[in-house]
């Protein structure tokens, strides 16, 4: 997604991207990107939290409109749990 934003920007077609895996969008240089600590999959929040999903949904477009410079990160302040519990099985195969 990161590479197809760069080439829309190219093409004079702004973008931000969201996304959970702030080290390889970073590294491929998009304009704007909102970055979400969340597991893969999940860049808007959590499924059916709604009221997270929109406010999500609203910083990506205030940072549409307010990114001053080339490559700015905004992190969004929410959390997928608050301990990070999800990390330690996130991925995990049942024995």
């Amino acid at each position: 997604m990161s590479l197809i934003a760069r080439h829309f920007e190219a093409n004079n077609i702004p973008t931000v991207i969201l996304g959970s895996t702030r080290d390889i969008v970073e590294q491929c240089g998009v304009p704007r990107f909102l970055f979400t600590d969340f597991p893969l999959g999940n860049p808007v929040g959590r499924p059916y939290d709604l009221p997270m999903q929109k406010s999500i949904l609203d910083m990506a477009l205030m940072l549409f409109e307010t990114a001053a410079f080339a490559r700015t990160t905004v992190q969004a302040p929410y959390v997928w749990d608050e301990l990070g519990e999800w990390r330690k099985t996130y991925m995990q195969l049942p024995a």
